[in-house]
């Protein structure tokens, strides 16, 4: 899986151990969420850079039937947040979450959800 390089997030931001277990497992695709690489993560990491220039975001995965980004705010150290991307500066928060592993219960939860 082709996560974001070191020289392309913020300083001293290492992906969680958590994480990065979860993706060498294979444990990507929560439907209806899913852990994003490659092209499209850069992709998304830039957009929200420029659509939220006061925040420090690095996405990790993306909502498939809505604007949702789950990412970690550099500014709430080892909190992970929801963003409704393209939302208007300030209105983009959705949710936020104590730890990893608490969003990827939640993205467990929505799948299991979603089937029903």
């Amino acid at each position: 899986m082709n996560l974001l390089e070191k020289n392309e997030l913020p300083q001293d931001f290492v992906y969680p151990n958590e994480f990065l277990k979860i993706v060498e497992q294979g444990l990507i695709d929560f439907d209806p969420w899913v852990i994003m690489s490659g092209e499209y993560l850069k992709t998304r990491y830039d957009g929200l850079r420029k659509r939220y220039p006061k925040r420090l975001l690095v996405p990790f995965a993306r909502r498939i039937d809505n604007d949702d980004i789950a990412c970690w705010d550099i500014n709430i150290p080892n909190k992970v947040v929801t963003i409704h991307d393209f939302a208007s500066e300030n209105w983009e928060q959705r949710k936020e979450y104590e730890t990893f592993w608490v969003w990827l219960r939640q993205a467990v939860d929505d799948m299991i959800e979603n089937d029903n």
